[in-house]
Order: C-alpha cells, then structure tokens, then sequence
C-alpha cells in the first residue's frame, strides 16, 4: 500500500509505500502519523505524535473555554404586584437578557387569583411589550395548575 508522505519540515516528499515512510520516520526518530485517511492515497505525516497530541488537546481546551453556556434564569411574580416590585424585577429581566441567558417569567396565582387569569395575562403582556426590543418570546405564556409561564430570549 502507498501513501503521501510529508515530512518533519513540512515538505511532501510524493507517493511512497507505507514501509519506507514508515522506515524515514524512525530514522529521523519521528512518528508517521496518518492525517487524511479518506484522501487517495491516505496522507501521512512524520512528526512527534505526543507533541501533536498535546496540540490538539490545547485547541480543544481554548475553543471550550471560549464557548458561552445560555441558562435559563426564573423570574416569579404574582398578578397583583406593585409598581416599585415590577420595576425591580424587570431591572433583573433586563441585566439577565443582556448577560445572554434566557428568561422564564413565572406568575403564581393563589386563592381567588384564579378567577381573574386575564390580570396575569394581561401582566405577562405588559412586560413582553416592555423588553420587545431586546428580547423575543420564545414560549408563549401558558397556564400551568396554578401558575401562567413564559420564556423570553436574547435577541
């Protein structure tokens, strides 16, 4: 069997049979490493396969650490909240919309609540409207037993 060979400077030396490439590398004291065995003929290189695999583990680690996980942060209000409470909650909506993470927006009824939904609707509204801009309904709101919930994302 053949295969491309390119050296430890990075020079490809051609088509060559697996056992002479095999025979070059351990003379330069290398490994033969096979990078593209889906070509024709399969490309092989020589190089330290330690080092190569330390490298290769490196990129993993940087592209991992540069990934951002989205959390779903959750925010409970009740249907008759006051003006200061709303406002001090919708500051948290805000910085955890603007940090990336999306938001389940919970609105627990108690009692006689329950008579009156359209109040937690019409609340659960009122803040879609408000953070429109920066932010898209991702889960309609929706009444679940005793609680209406929704789910905002970042824009």
């Amino acid at each position: 069997m053949k295969v491309r060979l390119i050296d430890e400077e990075g020079e490809n030396l051609g088509v060559v049979p697996t056992r002479e490439a095999l025979l070059r590398a351990e003379d330069v004291g290398l490994d033969l490493v096979e990078i593209s065995p889906q070509a024709d003929p399969p490309v092989c290189k020589i190089l330290d396969f330690g080092r190569y695999k330390y490298e290769a583990q490196k990129r993993a680690n940087e592209a991992r650490k540069k990934q951002k996980t989205i959390e779903l942060k959750e925010i409970k209000m009740r249907p008759n909240i006051d003006d200061h409470d709303y406002g001090v909650k919708m500051r948290a909506i805000n910085r955890f919309l603007g940090e990336g993470d999306k938001v389940k927006v919970t609105l627990r009824f108690r009692g006689r609540e329950m008579a009156h939904q359209e109040l937690g609707l019409n609340l659960l509204f009122k803040v879609r409207d408000e953070i429109a801009e920066i932010a898209k309904v991702e889960q309609t709101p929706k009444l679940e037993g005793r609680q209406m919930t929704m789910v905002v994302a970042p824009r």
